[in-house]
C-alpha cells in the first residue's frame, strides 16, 4: 500500500498547517461537503487552483454550527478571505425529495450521514463568519449560491427570495465554473494588500470588483453602461408572478450567450450587479484545472468511513464542460453553460492511467462521460454564427445546422482507453442524447461515424443497462422541456434491440421519466402510462418534477407563466394533484389499480382502463 502524508492533502486543521510551517493562510474555504481531494469536488478544485497560483489555502469541511462555533475559528482570519461553498448540490435538492421529505442519506458526507449539513449552508455559515470577523471579506460559490444569483423562487419555502448576496451577507458571488475568477480574484485582492502594507489583512472596504467577470455584488449606486440588462427589480417581481417570468428570460439568454450583457436588478433600494462571465474555458485551462496534484482520495481523516459521491466517481472520468441540451428543468447550462470546454486526449489519458495506479482498482471505468455522454469536442462549425447566438438550446427545437455532430473524438477516447494497460472495459454512465446520435446529418460520413458510435456504445460499453432520458412521451409537454419526440425513443430503442440481437447480448433500456413538469396533465401522464406498457417497460427511474433555483421550469410552475411567451401555464402543485400524475409511472402495481382507474373516468379518459388493464 502506497504510504501518504498530511501534507500531501490542504491543510482541514491548525495541527496541520503547522506540520507545512504555516502561521496563517490567504484563504479558508469552508465547505458542505465533506473533503475529497478529486476533481469531481468544487471546493478540492479551488483549493487546488488557489495552491497552484501560489496562495496558501485550508479547507474546513462540514462546520459544526451547531456548538460554540471553534471550527470557524480554527483557522483563524485568512489575510485575503473567507470562501464559502454550500457543496457539490444545492442542500436543499441534498437534503429533501420533491415531496419535501427529509432523505435518509447524503451523499457527500462520511456514511452518509444526513445531519453534518445546515439548510441553506452559504447563508447560515457566511452570517457566522460575519458575525466573528465582521470586516473580513466573504466570498460565496457553488452551485447553491451560481443559482440564488438573483430574486429567485425557493420551492422548500414556497417564496420569492432576494439574490443570495442579500440573506448572506456575502460580500461576492462567483457563479458558474470558479477556476478563472477565483484565481483573478485572489491575484487582485492580492495587489490591493502588497499596496497597503501597513494592513496586516484584507479588510471589506479593500474590495472594488466593479470590473471583475463572473462575479456578482451589492452596490448603493451604479453607473449605468451600453448594452446593460436592468431586470424588474425585486420588488416588483413580488407584485407580479409575470414581471419574475420576464426576468429569467434575459437571465438564461445572457448565461448562454458567448458575449453576455452586465445584469442589474434592484432589491432594498440598492443594486445587484452580475458581471458577464468568462468565455468558455480553453483546452489547456481546463487541462490545468484537472491536471492538479489531487490525491483523488478523500481526506485521512475520514479512514474506514464510506463517503457514496465518492465511491460513485473514483473510478470515472470527467471529459468535457457544459451541455447544448438546455433541458427547462435542468441547471447545467445556467451554472456551466451551453459551449463545450473539452480537455485534451493527454490529459484525459493520463487521469485513466491514475486511475489504473490506485490500489482498489479491478480493471473496470465507471465513466468516460460528462454533463451529457456525447457532447465531446462538439461545437458550432463557425464560430462566428455561435458568438452572436441567443438560442438556450443547440438541438430544439431541432438540431443547428452549425453544429458539428461527429462523434469522432469519442470513438478515438473510448478505443484509446480500452487498449491501455490494466483495462478491462470502460463503461459509460452519463446520460446518452440519443437525438445526436440520430440526427440526419448532411454530411453522410458523419452519419456513418455516428451509427458507428451507437454500434461502438451499445457493444462495448454499457454495463448491462444503459441509462437515457426521454423524460417523457407527449410531444407537447416534451416540447416545453426542450426534448425531442418520443418517435425518437422508439427509433432508438430499435436500433438498441437490433445491436443486442447481432450481438448477442442481453442489455436493459433504463429511461428516465419526470411527472408534474409544468404543461403536464392527467391526461399527458395516462397516455405515458399506455405507451410504456406496450414497450413492456415497468418503470424504474422516475420522479415529480422539483422546482430547483433558476430554471425555465421552475419560473414556469411558480408563476405560472411561459417565460419565454409570457402565456399562461399550468402545473400540478398540490399533493393530490401530483399524486394523481405520479401513480401512472406504477400502473403496473396492484395498489393503484382501483385509483388509476377512477382517474381515468373524472378526466374522461375511459378508452385509456382497457389499453392498461
Amino acid at each position: 500500500m502506497t504510504k501518504y502524508d498530511l501534507t500531501d492533502w490542504l491543510p482541514t486543521t491548525k495541527k496541520e498547517m503547522k506540520i507545512r510551517g504555516w502561521e496563517d493562510v490567504d484563504v479558508v474555504l469552508f465547505s458542505g461537503d465533506a473533503y475529497v481531494d478529486h476533481p469531481s469536488f468544487g471546493a478540492a478544485v479551488i483549493g487546488r487552483i488557489l495552491e497552484a497560483e501560489g496562495f496558501k489555502v485550508a479547507i474546513v469541511p462540514q462546520p459544526n454550527w451547531r456548538d460554540d462555533l471553534r471550527d470557524f475559528k480554527k483557522m483563524g482570519r485568512p489575510r485575503l478571505f473567507f470562501a464559502v461553498s454550500a457543496g457539490c448540490m444545492d442542500s436543499m435538492v441534498n437534503k429533501y425529495t420533491a415531496n419535501k421529505r427529509l432523505r435518509s442519506e447524503d451523499a457527500y458526507t462520511p456514511d452518509g450521514r444526513p445531519d453534518m449539513r445546515p439548510e441553506y449552508p452559504s447563508i447560515v455559515y457566511s452570517n457566522i463568519i460575519r458575525e466573528l470577523f465582521p470586516d473580513a471579506p466573504i466570498v460565496l460559490g457553488s452551485i447553491e449560491a451560481s443559482m440564488r444569483r438573483l430574486t429567485h423562487y425557493d420551492y422548500w419555502q414556497d417564496k420569492v427570495h432576494k439574490s443570495i448576496l442579500c440573506d448572506s451577507k456575502a460580500d461576492l458571488l462567483i457563479y458558474g465554473m470558479g477556476e478563472l475568477p477565483i484565481i483573478k480574484l485572489a491575484k487582485d485582492l492580492e495587489a490591493k494588500l502588497q499596496a497597503n502594507p501597513e494592513q496586516e489583512h484584507l479588510t471589506r472596504d479593500m474590495v472594488d470588483v466593479s470590473d471583475e467577470p463572473q462575479i456578482a455584488y451589492i452596490t448603493n449606486n451604479y453607473t449605468p453602461k451600453e448594452n446593460d440588462i436592468v431586470l424588474y427589480s425585486h420588488e416588483e417581481c413580488l407584485a407580479d408572478k409575470k414581471k419574475q417570468a420576464a426576468n429569467f428570460k434575459h437571465i438564461e439568454v445572457q448565461s448562454n450567450s458567448y458575449e453576455a450583457d452586465r445584469i442589474i436588478q434592484q432589491v432594498d433600494g440598492r443594486y445587484v450587479i452580475v458581471n458577464p462571465p468568462y468565455p468558455p474555458m480553453s483546452e489547456d485551462q481546463l487541462d490545468r484545472s484537472f491536471d492538479l496534484p489531487y490525491m483523488r482520495m478523500p481526506h485521512p481523516k475520514y479512514k474506514d468511513k464510506r463517503i457514496p459521491a465518492y465511491d460513485m466517481i473514483k473510478f470515472s472520468v470527467n471529459m468535457h464542460r457544459g451541455c447544448f441540451g438546455g433541458c427547462a428543468f435542468c441547471t447545467i447550462s445556467a451554472h456551466q453553460g451551453k459551449f463545450i470546454a473539452n480537455r485534451s486526449r493527454k490529459s484525459i489519458i493520463g487521469e485513466v492511467k491514475k486511475i489504473i495506479d490506485h490500489p482498489e482498482f479491478k480493471g473496470y471505468i465507471s465513466d468516460l462521460g460528462g454533463p451529457s455522454a456525447n457532447m465531446y469536442q462538439m461545437a458550432g462549425i463557425d464560430k462566428e454564427i455561435c458568438k452572436k447566438c441567443k438560442k438556450p438550446s443547440c438541438i430544439h427545437p431541432k438540431v443547428c445546422k452549425n453544429l458539428n455532430t461527429s462523434h469522432q473524438a469519442l470513438l478515438d477516447i473510448y478505443r484509446e482507453v480500452d487498449a491501455l494497460p490494466g483495462i478491462k472495459k470502460s463503461f459509460i454512465g452519463s446520460g446518452v442524447r440519443y437525438d445526436l446520435l440520430l440526427h440526419d446529418n448532411p454530411d453522410k460520413n458523419i452519419n456513418r461515424i455516428n451509427r458507428e458510435y451507437t454500434k461502438e456504445l451499445i457493444k462495448n460499453h454499457v454495463s448491462g443497462r444503459l441509462k437515457i432520458a426521454p423524460e417523457h412521451t407527449s410531444d407537447k409537454v416534451l416540447d416545453i422541456m426542450r426534448k425531442p419526440s418520443f418517435n425518437q425513443f422508439y427509433e432508438f430503442k430499435k436500433i438498441f434491440d437490433q445491436i443486442n440481437k447481432e450481438t448477442g447480448l442481453k442489455q436493459q433500456l433504463i429511461p428516465y421519466f419526470i411527472s408534474s413538469h409544468p404543461g403536464c396533465k392527467e391526461e399527458d401522464m395516462a397516455e405515458l402510462a399506455v405507451r410504456t406498457k406496450q414497450l413492456d417497460f415497468h418503470l424504474e427511474q422516475v420522479q415529480d418534477f422539483t422546482p430547483t433555483p433558476m430554471t425555465i421550469a421552475t419560473e414556469a410552475w411558480y408563476t405560472g407563466y411561459h417565460p419565454y411567451t409570457l402565456e399562461p401555464i399550468y402545473s400540478a402543485k398540490t399533493k393530490d394533484e401530483k399524486l394523481a400524475q405520479r401513480q401512472f409511472f406504477f400502473w403496473y402495481s396492484p395498489k393503484e389499480k382501483a385509483s388509476i382507474i377512477r382517474e381515468l373516468r373524472k378526466i374522461g379518459r375511459e378508452d385509456l382502463i382497457n389499453k392498461l388493464y
